[in-house]
């Protein structure tokens, strides 16, 4: 396949370097045009360099030996690095996703507070101290893991990609970035920065691959932990090799989250949030409230609201200063979220808003645009309301009591989060504790934050994410324990 002097090339970057193009050769495409803008190259022997380049650098000067105060000195200008690149590395994810410019440009800057935030926890991180005996102690130490493969998403390559990256770094691990081989570009920038930032080559490498590649990754006999999110689907096949090796896994997979409005809460509030929560990156968001439920008693009313706030929202190429979303990520997606929607209608739901595919011009006719879409008529039982579609769509259902909006919420296999609306103390108290979600948001949505620990209950994760309780999962414990007494000879009568 020729390759065109005007497009962009991508290769593994492993060592401090950008490996030479070989393998199979794959077109990237713009997803508001569907023209190919860059091509990136799939090499099987990209695995096996990267593992043996983060092992060695792992094991080796300055890095094994270096102070936590240390790599938070890296850690800090690394994020520095980011703010500084944020336009660059924005339009990489935005060509990757979809996201609009100014929507992924935020995003970076926002992503810069991560490693400002692990290189602050290193400044506590210490080791525990316990009396073990009067003449005895213990001391609890966390030490690196060694090799770390981050498999990343599409839709935040970069962002999601140093949640982390991030934790991994500041408790000394090697780390090898797998993007998915159709959005290669911000993981090779930000493994580049990293050189910039004074992390030792090998640190911070990528492999450009597919499923194979995230495979011989997960079983590779030097690689000791596998962090992924991705679809449930995925983590399921994957975490069970990876559990084979007697290997760290963690995962943030699939989520169908419920967004709850009562009738005594913020109406107005919940439309807006629930607006956000479903529609921001077009819908591509693992947290996405795409199942809204409401009261009964004011369901005509939201419903009504909810449609007037969808129609404000403004589609156009993800460079418009005025275009709040833009495409999906790629035909893929484009066809399996056009496929739910009509399943859906063949079925006997009612479609409000959306459905259509808009017509934003002759340049825009072979990309993958995909209208906010909201679905009403629809019962639990339906696939539109059960499967994760990553994409603009979301249901509205009506329910009469605390109890029916528990179960509706509940009665899907993931649980990654869910949102309420109530101004009652005690539903508060009540809903947050019977949701089966690893986040809950009330009287908000979307609302990540990262001090805050993110996973999910049931088909929705392994471990967590974010907050200090991500270092831990980055790292093992080890005890050490020292007699300062004389031994005890229990065979000396």
């Amino acid at each position: 396949m020729p390759t065109s002097s005007n497009q962009d090339i991508f290769t593994s970057y492993v060592g401090g370097a950008s490996v030479a193009p070989g393998g199979r050769e794959m077109p990237l495409h713009d997803p508001s045009t569907g023209a190919v803008w860059a091509r990136a190259y799939v090499s099987d022997d990209a695995v096996e360099q990267a593992v043996a380049s983060a092992d060695k650098a792992f094991r080796s000067e300055p890095w094994a030996s270096m102070t936590g105060y240390e790599r938070a000195v890296l850690l800090r200008r690394l994020g520095a690095l980011i703010v500084a690149n944020a336009d660059r590395l924005g339009r990489l994810e935005s060509l990757a996703n979809g996201k609009s410019h100014a929507a992924t440009a935020a995003e970076m800057k926002a992503t810069s507070t991560w490693y400002d935030y692990y290189a602050s926890a290193l400044d506590t991180h210490d080791d525990i101290f316990r009396t073990v005996s009067r003449s005895a102690e213990a001391r609890i130490v966390r030490e690196p893991l060694g090799v770390v493969v981050a498999i990343t998403p599409f839709n935040g390559a970069l962002s999601l990609g140093s949640w982390k990256l991030a934790p991994a770094l500041a408790m000394g691990n090697a780390v090898i970035l797998k993007p998915p081989a159709e959005a290669p570009g911000s993981s090779i920038a930000l493994a580049e920065l990293a050189i910039e930032a004074g992390f030792p080559a090998g640190i911070v490498n990528v492999v450009i691959g597919d499923a194979k590649a995230s495979e011989a990754l997960a079983t590779h006999p030097d690689v000791a932990m596998v962090s992924f999110t991705g679809s449930t689907a995925t983590a399921k096949v994957l975490g069970a090799k990876v559990a084979a090796g007697m290997k760290r896994f963690v995962c943030e997979a699939g989520g169908k989250s419920a967004h709850i409005v009562f009738a005594d809460g913020d109406i107005d509030g919940a439309v807006i949030a629930a607006t956000q929560g479903a529609f921001s990156g077009s819908g591509q968001t693992c947290v996405a409230g795409s199942r809204i439920l409401v009261q009964a008693e004011i369901y005509d009313t939201f419903v009504e609201r909810y449609k007037a706030s969808v129609a404000r929202i403004r589609l156009g190429h993800p460079s418009s200063a005025k275009a709040h979303i833009g495409p999906v990520a790629n035909k893929r997606q484009y066809d399996r979220i056009n496929g739910f929607v009509a399943e859906a209608v063949e079925a006997g739901a009612k479609l409000i808003s959306g459905g259509q595919k808009p017509d934003l011009g002759a340049e825009f006719a072979g990309g993958y645009w995909v209208e906010p879409t909201v679905v009403t008529g629809v019962s639990s039982d339906m696939r539109i309301c059960r499967e994760e579609i990553f994409g603009p769509v979301v249901t509205i259902q009506a329910f009469k009591t605390e109890e029916e909006a528990i179960t509706m919420a509940n009665g899907v296999e993931y649980g990654l989060a869910a949102g309420f609306w109530s101004r009652d103390v005690g539903r508060v108290r009540r809903v947050s504790r019977q949701l089966q979600a690893g986040t809950v948001w009330v009287n908000t949505y979307r609302a990540i934050n990262l001090r805050v620990p993110f996973g999910g209950y049931k088909q929705s994760g392994i471990g967590r994410e974010n907050g200090v309780e991500a270092m831990d999962e980055f790292s093992q414990i080890k005890a050490i324990v020292v007699e300062y007494g004389q031994a005890a000879d229990p065979f000396a009568n």
